[in-house]
């Protein structure tokens, strides 16, 4: 039944409430009451209503937390009120000068303190108008910081409407990376052999400056509110107050705080905290101690840097010696051969510690890392073991030196290392330590969407020997199928559909489900548009390939790289007797596209589109849409509120569009 644009207005707006309410139980009160698939089902609800209905978007839309398009640099807005550091203290003694200067500012007043975990991330300030999230900001130099507003909603602690609107209001916080997204975030980047991060604040950081949304959306960051930097009509006495206002608005507070009126109290409390943090899902590396009265905050001031009326207390490092009793490799889903350090065990960070990550091949070169070795070991945000350093002193004569074996420790194939790169890597795709994870991307939504197998079902299918490469996928009969455990005979008939309409798909999907090393579903979808067939892209050579827009050298070596291998030939040659799709994607639309060569920007609110529908419209006639105006920009389609990309296209002298326009010049689809 097709709904009136009033009808679909009310209903889009009672499912933002509703979704609204599920975030605040889910990432506020940890107290969920539908599953993810129920709180799916309504926001393919919604996304299906926006679409139809473009101007029932709003920018606190639950469908709106990640962008569509990457952004090429951030700008600087400037706080409301100066953004602060702390001052540290590392020990009791420390704590107790600090409340000393407290009291002789406040000479007989009673003073209370608030004491609260301080998170390892990134200090952050949110803006809200009328309730409605604006902008959010870096600390950057306490007065200015970049606007990384679209990254921050994707956060989905960051509430996008506030559960009371308030005119305006100016909240601080700390995003952080939980452990678990951390050590996932880490694993992957060293299978495919990027520089792993130091500890989750380095890698919320990086992940909050990153010019692509979708990015940091794939990260799962999250926030704890911890103060209020301004706001128009709040009358609060207490900072207690303030962090039950901010809970109650629809942030997630750490819990965990409490008050004290006595230093020797919250000495006691800082310390109890040292070994209790370990327990937690996040990383705390220490605590933090606020004077609780508003007005005799006033009276403390700040100095040029810092608050006089709070001080960080920081947990001394957690390290310990254990001595290395081997060196290992483990190989990843993209073949990177991975050091690691078998250790005697030790405690550590409240966990008994047996291994530790050794990186590369470089780094235990350049700490000169031996079997035997007495080492200093850490945990990286107190999550990853890591071996710090040498301790060459306790050295005997017996530690043996390490090197990089030549073959794979799985399959035995001759390993690689690219030039200029410390990953060492093993090139056969039919690797078996390489081949699960394989499986699963081939298989996944954005490959060839074969739907029914799970990760679960791919470990059965290996562990039976009927898969040994993903063309041996389609090689699958049903009598293979049932055998597999809680498959049943309509699940084994499904499988067998989904893996045999999966022959048909573009083969763009085909390109990115090979799982070649830098080649995404972008390259991939611009390589099936430039080559005829698969097998014409298996004999491209890399200056060929450079050539193409948007596919680098780095790219074009990878492809390369990938072809040459022998057995990702035979799995290939698999695929097509299999009879997989390898043909191009033909045009549907008779002729040249009306848009083909011509580049977009667009700019402000349009009444009828969200920004992606109008790039896909005119990505899908033929035209480009970039994110900056250039004197290469054939149109800037203009809606309300442009800014400075209208001035810039007026200085230019570039075609200037208003919506009926766009809607003229792309009429006919």
């Amino acid at each position: 039944m097709t709904q009136s644009l009033e009808q679909a207005r009310e209903r889009a707006e009672a499912l933002r409430s509703e979704l609204e309410a599920h975030n605040y139980r889910y990432y506020v009160l940890d107290e969920p009451t539908i599953t993810d698939f129920e709180y799916d089902q309504m926001i393919r609800e919604l996304e299906e209503l926006e679409k139809q209905y473009p101007s029932l978007a709003t920018p606190y839309s639950p469908t709106q937390r990640v962008g569509g398009r990457p952004k090429e640099g951030f700008s600087t807005v400037r706080h409301l009120t100066q953004m602060l550091s702390l001052a540290n203290a590392f020990n009791g003694g420390e704590l107790q000068d600090f409340d000393r200067r407290v009291r002789q500012t406040l000479p007989g007043e009673t003073v209370e303190y608030v004491v609260e975990q301080k998170i390892d991330g990134l200090a952050v300030s949110l803006y809200y108008e009328n309730g409605v999230f604006v902008r959010g900001a870096t600390r950057g130099d306490g007065e200015t910081g970049e606007d990384i507003t679209e990254n921050l909603k994707t956060i989905r602690s960051v509430p996008l409407r506030l559960r009371r609107p308030l005119p305006a209001l100016e909240v601080r916080g700390e995003a952080y990376m939980p452990k678990e997204a951390f050590a996932r975030l880490n694993e992957a980047r060293d299978e495919t052999g990027e520089p792993l991060f130091a500890n989750p604040r380095n890698a919320a950081a990086g992940t909050l400056r990153q010019l692509d949304p979708k990015i940091t959306a794939s990260r799962h960051l999250a926030l704890f509110a911890y103060e209020i930097g301004y706001n128009s009509d709040l009358d609060l006495q207490e900072h207690v107050k303030t962090l039950e206002l901010l809970q109650e608005l629809g942030f997630k507070v750490a819990q965990g705080y409490q008050v004290f009126s006595a230093i020797d109290e919250v000495v006691e409390y800082c310390q109890t905290w040292h070994n209790k943090r370990f327990n937690l899902t996040y990383a705390v590396d220490g605590m933090v101690l606020k004077v609780n009265s508003l007005s005799q905050r006033q009276m403390l001031g700040a100095t040029m840097k810092s608050p006089r009326w709070a001080i960080a207390y920081k947990f001394p490092p957690e390290q310990a010696v254990s001595v290395v009793k081997n060196i290992f490799v483990r190989v990843g889903r993209t073949g990177v051969l991975t050091p690691g350090a078998e250790l005697e065990p030790v405690k550590l960070a409240g966990t008994t510690v047996t291994r530790a990550t050794l990186h590369n091949e470089d780094i235990i070169k350049e700490k000169d890392i031996r079997v035997g070795d007495h080492v200093l070991v850490q945990k990286a945000g107190d999550i990853i073991p890591e071996v710090l350093a040498v301790l060459t002193q306790e050295r005997t004569g017996q530690e043996t030196p390490w090197s990089m074996p030549a073959q794979c420790p799985s399959c035995g194939s001759q390993v690689e290392r690219a030039q200029g790169e410390s990953a060492v890597r093993c090139p056969n795709m039919a690797c078996p330590a390489k081949l699960w994870e394989e499986l699963i991307h081939f298989v996944s939504r954005n490959a060839m969407d074969i739907a029914g197998l799970g990760p679960a079902v791919t470990g059965q299918l290996l562990a039976a020997g009927l898969v040994h490469d993903p063309a041996d996928l389609y090689a699958l009969r049903y009598d293979d199928l049932v055998k597999i455990e809680r498959m049943g005979s309509k699940s084994a008939q499904n499988l067998l559909e989904a893996i045999d309409a999966s022959r048909a798909n573009p083969l763009s999907r085909l390109i990115f489900a090979l799982g070649i090393r830098h080649v995404g579903e972008r390259a991939a979808k611009i390589l099936a548009e430039r080559y005829e067939s698969l097998q014409a892209l298996m004999e491209a050579r890399q200056e060929e390939l450079t050539e193409i827009p948007e596919i680098g050298p780095k790219i074009a070596a990878s492809i390369v790289s990938f072809f040459e291998s022998v057995q990702n030939r035979q799995v290939v040659d698999k695929l097509i007797q299999a009879g997989v799709n390898t043909a191009s994607e033909k045009d549907d639309q008779a002729g040249e596209k009306p848009l083909a060569g011509k580049v977009f920007v667009i700019t402000g609110t349009l009444e009828d589109f969200t920004r992606q529908a109008a790039g896909e419209l005119i990505e899908k006639l033929g035209g480009k849409v970039t994110s900056s105006v250039s004197r290469s920009t054939d149109y800037v389609v203009v809606g309300e509120k442009p800014g400075s990309k209208y001035d810039k296209a007026v200085a230019l002298g570039v075609t200037i569009l208003s919506e009926e326009e766009f809607k003229e010049l792309t009429a006919g689809d």
